[in-house]
């Protein structure tokens, strides 16, 4: 039975300050759920505070990126050693914002999936297609080649060490929602090609996520198709009250 699981990712808004209150109405409004993993990826300058804030709680905390290096001359980098440090035990790798705005191809992020993996951390890996390649009928082509190409080399037997989240991109921030039918099929494509790398026993364990506009009042029949395990938030897990709703959506 897959645990569902639900991130919230602030992105670059909130400051330290504004992060401890958003992370502790999160704690206050969330403390009676059972049965439900909840993950804040705070921006890397909150983390701390963060941190501090879900001390003793069952909230685990999760950053937005890393480098693929432990170390270096990497001006302006995060290594994945920092975010151990401060307590993370996610972190997003490949989300379609770091693909779009900063180049990221599926090299770099097999580059990245290697080194967090190998550190310990659990990566929240995320693939998805675009309009224009669902317009054209791609979108498998697409989930195929982003999967196959970031885990290439990678083998995982313990499916807690993986979550996956599908975002198709056309949906994210624009108030756009795959349809119930439209995310099933793309999380089952999903599963599949993680039974064809691993075996079925490992991909059925493996959580996949929705991301895209979820929002209080679409994640239920979203949470409802066998092979959605959890969601992503983006927009709607900047109010604690919104983001306790999702949360709390059985």
């Amino acid at each position: 039975m897959r645990t569902p699981i639900m991130a919230g990712n602030w992105k670059m808004h909130k400051t330290a300050a504004e992060a401890t209150a958003l992370a502790a109405g999160i704690v206050e409004q969330v403390r009676e759920v059972t049965g439900v993993e909840v993950v804040l990826c705070p921006p890397f300058t909150a983390l701390g505070t963060v941190a501090e804030a879900v001390k003793g709680t069952t909230i685990s905390l999760g950053a937005q990126n890393c480098h693929y290096e432990a170390q270096g001359a990497f001006t302006g980098e995060v290594s994945p050693n920092f975010l151990l440090d401060f307590g993370c035990k996610y972190v997003i790798i490949a989300h379609s914002e770091r693909r779009q705005h900063f180049g990221e191809d599926d090299a770099l992020i097999n580059r990245k999936l290697k080194a967090v993996l190998g550190l310990g951390l659990v990566p929240v890996f995320c693939v998805g297609e675009s309009l224009e390649q669902r317009e054209k009928d791609l979108t498998f082509d697409v989930l195929r080649k982003q999967v196959l190409g970031g885990l290439a080399g990678i083998q995982v037997q313990d499916p807690s060490r993986l979550v996956v989240a599908y975002e198709p991109v056309w949906a994210i921030g624009t108030g756009k929602v795959a349809t119930p039918q439209q995310a099933q099929e793309a999380h089952r494509y999903l599963r599949d090609l993680l039974a064809g790398l691993w075996g079925t026993e490992t991909a059925e364990g493996v959580r996949l996520q929705y991301g895209g506009s979820v929002k209080p009042d679409n994640v239920r029949e979203l949470m409802a198709c066998p092979d959605i395990d959890g969601a992503l938030v983006g927009g709607a897990s900047l109010d604690a009250g919104s983001f306790a709703r999702i949360v709390r959506f059985q």
